[in-house]
């Protein structure tokens, strides 16, 4: 399996049609509050993982009353919440898929083919149900729910392999050693103004505004963007920093994700101010 993931990754046929569909959906998905709303901004964590619970928590509660005698209408209600729930979810990981890096998009190209054809069995399962059909609604529903099981096996893949929509700047935090860590004097930092500096190797930008400092991991969560690099907006009466690579912004009061494609709010240190010193340490 190792290989054949690798292979995945590496399979530049896919970028023909990747790339089509990956500009089809940013020109269907315009809005740029849809997206964050897809992106799951609004949440601070990304919305796909946690939409799909519900298609496959139904099918696979279809697939065990399925074996139970006398259960048709329950295993048919399971099977219709499972494939009709799975079309927002879907929507939302096209949305997350569209702003992956290349070698991303062709592992997820793939996941979301072995989902549709698990969808379609489904959905061909829900209509022999309906029909009274039920032996071949039984055998089209574990046909699905093993094409569905393959895509989310792709689908962990690209998260905990990949790294898709996991927060890129989390891990460096954890390069931090314990205590206070002197950043820079509060006099020489300049009003409003990003500022880049290190903590034990890891990149950190400070933001001054009158005497309250933040200090921010420097990575954009969404792809190890340079923070630093980005610029200061006002979005909704906050100061957010934009990230220079794919747009995402945070709020540099707090961290907290405005706009995606990220979906994860970014770290911010606790800071104090020792003898016109600025210190930070970890949360």
């Amino acid at each position: 399996m190792r290989e054949l993931m690798t292979k995945l990754e590496q399979a530049s046929g896919l970028d023909r049609v990747g790339d089509r569909l990956q500009r089809a959906v940013q020109g269907t998905l315009r809005s740029q509050r849809v997206r964050d709303a897809l992106h799951g901004v609004w949440l601070g964590h990304p919305l796909h993982p946690a939409m799909v619970q519900v298609p496959v928590g139904a099918w696979i509660s279809a697939a065990v009353v399925d074996l139970l005698p006398g259960q048709r209408r329950a295993a048919t209600a399971l099977v219709g919440l499972g494939t009709v729930s799975a079309l927002p979810a879907a929507v939302a990981g096209w949305n997350d898929w569209s702003t992956l890096s290349r070698d991303q998009r062709r592992v997820g190209l793939v996941h979301a083919g072995a989902n549709i054809v698990g969808l379609t069995l489904y959905a061909g399962s829900l209509a022999a149900r309906l029909n009274g059909r039920h032996g071949l609604g039984r055998a089209l529903a574990y046909l699905g729910l093993s094409a569905a099981s393959g895509g989310a096996y792709l689908g962990g893949h690209l998260a905990y392999k990949q790294g898709a929509q996991v927060s890129q700047s989390v891990s460096e935090m954890h390069l931090i050693s314990d205590g206070w860590h002197a950043v820079g004097d509060l006099s020489s930092l300049p009003q409003r103004e990003l500022v880049t500096r290190e903590i034990d190797d890891v990149s950190v930008i400070l933001y001054r505004h009158g005497d309250d400092v933040t200090v921010m991991l420097e990575r954009c969560p969404h792809q190890s963007g340079p923070l630093g690099e980005g610029e200061v907006q006002q979005i909704d009466g906050h100061a957010c920093v934009v990230c220079p690579w794919h747009g995402s912004a945070f709020r540099l009061n707090g961290g907290e994700v405005v706009h995606g494609p990220a979906a994860n709010d970014q770290v911010v240190l606790p800071t104090r101010v020792v003898s016109g010193r600025v210190e930070a340490r970890l949360p």
